[in-house]
């Protein structure tokens, strides 16, 4: 009976990492992976160029975004992110927008900037503003992203960094990793997470 029990739990563990990278039917409430490790599954890639290397994601080349391909409306986002240019790295993790680039490379918000001297910051948005040293240059970052209504709140590093109301645009959206290597280098990503709250 132990051995059958053993059994039907890793395959329910097993069918739930599976529907972790390719966006089906996750639990609400539940962390569940949005990046296996080893593929793309799960992402689309747009105007720009992303391998998988060593379990991360490189953001190799171009301007553009690596997009999840499922939306999501209230929710937890988690990564750890790095900077591989010596200075003036440039990038971010886009959310709540219109996936209507019309033409251009990005959308016009709402992004988490992890651009040098503005990391964590989240313009148009009024006090999504990221207190000086809290991400640490040329090393690896976490965030905490918690997107609920009109409010959105940032952990980096596992620390509250800021809460800020009145997000508008769209009530739901895909995520999505900017691609911003010609001006701002390459980046690396990883244990990236998605909690949905509803």
């Amino acid at each position: 009976m132990k051995t059958l029990m053993l059994a039907a739990g890793l395959a329910a563990g097993l069918l739930g990492a599976a529907w972790a990278v390719t966006g089906a039917a996750p639990v609400p409430g539940e962390r569940t992976a949005l990046f296996d490790g080893s593929t793309l599954t799960g992402w689309k890639v747009m105007k720009c160029e992303a391998v998988v290397t060593n379990g991360m994601i490189l953001i190799k080349d171009g301007n553009g975004l690596v997009q999840s391909e499922k939306k999501y409306g209230d929710f937890i986002f988690e990564c750890e992110w790095k900077a591989l240019k010596a200075d003036k790295w440039d990038s971010g993790i886009y959310f709540r927008y219109d996936p209507n680039l019309k033409g251009k490379p990005w959308p016009p918000r709402y992004q988490v900037n992890l651009r040098q001297g503005d990391e964590c910051n989240v313009g148009g948005l009024k006090g999504a503003t990221c207190k000086a040293g809290m991400t640490k240059a040329h090393d690896w970052n976490s965030l905490k992203l918690t997107v609920h209504g009109a409010t959105a709140a940032l952990e980096v590093n596992g620390k509250p960094a800021w809460k800020a109301d009145g997000l508008g645009y769209v009530s739901d959206s895909h995520i999505a990793l900017q691609a911003e290597v010609p001006n701002g280098g390459q980046y690396l990503f990883r244990n990236i997470y998605i909690t949905e709250l509803k």
